[in-house]
């Protein structure tokens, strides 16, 4: 169990685990490219090792030498039948992209993940792969996993996302790249575009125009990948950063993807100082440092068009919500509701637990502040964000803040409490 304790501020400079997002794809993209490619500063965490793990059973000869991933691409067709189902664990990224490079194997393919992948829905990825021709069903006729992929010919859909997810628009466009004739993909909000900018990098045939993202059939070639800091592994560090009065906070090399940045805007509405510093770009994702100095923040509303840009966000700036002044209101956030557990209902219990005032809606959730945090004993669901956003509430506590299942934060951060104390004073 982990014991998180106040401190009088976060000063000094750090690094965050690379991009999830990013590392995931950059595995998927290289095993199906043509030559060998290098991928540095990949996130060692246990999603993205279940991403390996999953393309290795496929067949590709992948290096991990920690410091950097060599992977021996196969190309879009050289994959080959796994001996046995494979297993994403915990990874909803990976069971749902991976679907569509799937269903383009001329080969069949059942794959699972743990009890929380086995209760969330597919319905949003087999809904459009179907209608592109894959055959893919779930557990029983259902849409849960483990799923069944048999080989088919796929054709390219034009397909409206009926809610912004980058996971659905990246299962329709690997499937895509194995489909006859052109798949678009349509989005009234745009969600994060990490896999249209790798495909890019990588020579796929790619345009994205106003929404609209269009992809010709393409060969994949071999890149060097550089990832970038996790903004969403930031922002935890960030948020505490910038609600304690006297931090001086420094974040090298984060992946500033302006599909990403909602929770720079957030911060900022809240009172925050946030500057950014040393931009450069590396295949086309764009990348710097974060600098927050601490203050007294304020309430804000957050909905709309920012909810896409910062959904991973949301429990942490909950916490921060808590010691700000006056009322924040979070609507608009229903994907909380299929992530790792319920976030909006495991937030709001946890944080009326320690002495914030939340309230669920049906959308979101509203917390009036400022409270005094009271500390206690908390539970993470498993839910490595639940986890590290319990363990910020712990800094601005008055008794220690004790989190049960918190080694679930491995998924996405293994250094988190390392890094976390390096800079705590």
């Amino acid at each position: 169990m982990l014991e998180v304790q106040k401190v009088s501020k976060l000063q000094g400079t750090i690094k965050v685990a690379g991009d999830k997002s990013i590392s995931h794809r950059a595995i998927m993209l290289s095993s199906i490219s043509q030559g060998v490619s290098t991928i540095k500063g990949f996130l060692q965490g246990d999603d993205c090792n279940n991403t390996i793990a999953c393309f290795r059973r496929l067949g590709v000869e992948i290096e991990n030498k920690n410091d950097e991933i060599i992977v021996h691409g196969r190309g879009l067709h050289g994959l080959q039948k796994s001996d046995r189902t494979l297993d994403v664990g915990n990874s909803g990224t990976t069971i749902r992209l991976i679907c569509g490079i799937l269903a383009g194997q001329k080969f069949t393919t059942e794959i699972t993940g743990d009890g929380s992948i086995r209760k969330r829905p597919m319905d949003r990825i087999i809904i459009p792969l179907r209608e592109m021709g894959a055959k893919i069903e779930g557990k029983n006729g259902t849409t849960l996993a483990p799923l069944k992929i048999e080989p088919s010919d796929l054709n390219g859909i034009d397909y409206s996302l009926p809610v912004p997810s980058a996971q659905v628009k990246s299962a329709i466009l690997l499937g895509g790249l194995y489909a006859i004739g052109n798949t678009i993909v349509r989005e009234s909000i745009p969600s994060r575009n990490h896999t249209e900018l790798m495909l890019q990098s990588f020579g796929a045939n790619l345009s994205d125009k106003q929404g609209q993202i269009t992809l010709a059939p393409s060969q994949l070639e071999a890149q060097d990948i550089l990832v970038p800091g996790d903004i969403s592994s930031a922002a935890f560090l960030m948020a505490a950063a910038a609600g304690i009065p006297g931090s001086h906070l420094i974040i090298r090399q984060v992946g500033l993807n302006p599909t990403r940045t909602g929770i720079i805007d957030v911060l900022r509405a809240m009172g925050g100082k946030i500057e950014m510093d040393n931009i450069i770009n590396s295949g086309g994702e764009i990348i710097g440092d974060i600098i927050v100095e601490g203050k007294q923040l304020h309430g804000t509303n957050i909905g709309g068009d920012i909810i896409p840009r910062l959904i991973d966000e949301i429990p942490v700036l909950a916490v921060l919500a808590g010691v700000a002044e006056g009322t924040t209101r979070i609507t608009g956030a229903q994907e909380l509701k299929v992530k790792e557990s319920n976030r909006i209902t495991s937030m709001v219990t946890e944080l009326n637990k320690i002495g914030i005032s939340a309230t669920e809606l049906p959308d979101g959730m509203e917390i009036e502040g400022p409270n005094v945090i009271i500390g206690g004993e908390v539970e993470s669901y498993g839910d490595h964000r639940i986890a590290m956003a319990m363990a910020i509430a712990g800094l601005f506590s008055e008794e220690p803040i004790r989190i049960r299942e918190s080694e679930c934060i491995a998924i996405s951060f293994p250094d988190f409490m390392e890094t976390l104390s390096s800079v705590a004073k």
